[in-house]
């Protein structure tokens, strides 16, 4: 992208250790919406370069995605294929962003060495675009939701279950809304995971593959592609291997948008427990960008 391509920013001096120029780094970033919105649409745009239908390939291919899964899972859980399908619709949607602000954010700075150097912006402006691209894609993806939630609203609109004998779901409802709140919660994660995974990332470039593998063993983990009904029948209510799902914040995030769009069992400890992560990574991103905030620009 050349220089005229992107739009000014203001002006941020990276030096100095101190919470005040932190928050101001971060403050100045969400002010400079044209800046890293541009740069997000670019990312996008410059992705489907020359492409017959363009960023529609992110739609398309989530699409053949699911209703493939759909159907071979569908058949080994015993489930109904049109509560199933966009149970597992929607866990591929909210896994896509997650995984993209993880895997991307942890290379937030070193993809962006060359504006680093040359372009007197936030620091903060390349972790919000990161987040606003995979916000793009997320999208463009919840067309294939569309589209799923059309073909299955008859079996969704009331009591339905997963599996056989699986919990009971209430079925969709006016608490669809609690989905907004729920993705701009799962987006602020997204803000500290791509500052503070980036900023290690810079310094140390054996993150980005670990992060990478530890994400493919998070995926098989966590309940994307499986209901929880289908451990709890196997194991119990009260096995002790229940924690594997509990202790995993991936599961946590995933449910507390995914319940509300297919008219799952809500629980607010999915809530607590995304609230609480959010905290905690928030406080750890403001650490790292108050001490090694000024010396990213030499790392990259």
């Amino acid at each position: 992208m050349s220089a005229v391509d992107i739009p000014p920013g203001p002006v941020v001096a990276h030096a100095g250790r101190s919470w005040a120029r932190a928050a101001q780094d971060i403050r100045a970033g969400l002010a400079a919406r044209e800046l890293w919105g541009h740069l997000g649409w670019q990312d996008i745009k410059q992705r489907y370069r020359r492409s017959v239908i363009g960023p529609l390939w992110i739609t398309l291919s989530m699409g053949v995605t699911a209703a493939g899964l759909g159907f071979i899972y569908s058949q080994l859980f015993g489930s109904d294929m049109s509560t199933f399908l966009p149970y597992l619709t929607v866990g591929f949607i909210v896994w896509g962003f997650i995984l993209g602000c993880l895997l991307e954010g942890s290379e937030t700075f070193v993809s962006n060495e060359g504006l680093i150097k040359h372009l007197p912006a936030p620091l903060s402006v390349y972790a919000l675009r990161t987040v606003w691209r995979q916000t793009l894609m997320l999208v463009h993806n919840m067309l294939v939701y569309f589209v799923v939630l059309a073909i299955s609203f008859g079996a969704l609109d009331h009591a339905y279950t997963l599996s056989e004998k699986g919990i009971v779901q209430p079925g969709l409802s006016w608490s669809v809304l609690l989905a907004i709140p729920a993705f701009m919660l799962i987006a602020l994660n997204g803000g500290w995971v791509s500052l503070l995974f980036g900023i290690i990332s810079t310094r140390y470039r054996d993150i980005p593959p670990v992060v990478n593998a530890l994400t493919n063993l998070l995926f098989y983990a966590t309940p994307i592609v499986w209901p929880t009904d289908v451990l709890t029948a196997k194991l119990g209510p009260g096995d002790w291997k229940h924690l594997i799902i509990e202790l995993n914040p991936l599961y946590h995030f995933i449910e507390i948008l995914r319940a509300p769009l297919i008219g799952g069992q809500q629980s607010w400890t999915h809530w607590a427990v995304a609230g609480g992560v959010t905290v905690v990574g928030w406080t750890l991103a403001l650490v790292a960008m108050r001490n090694y905030r000024s010396r990213i620009s030499y790392w990259v």
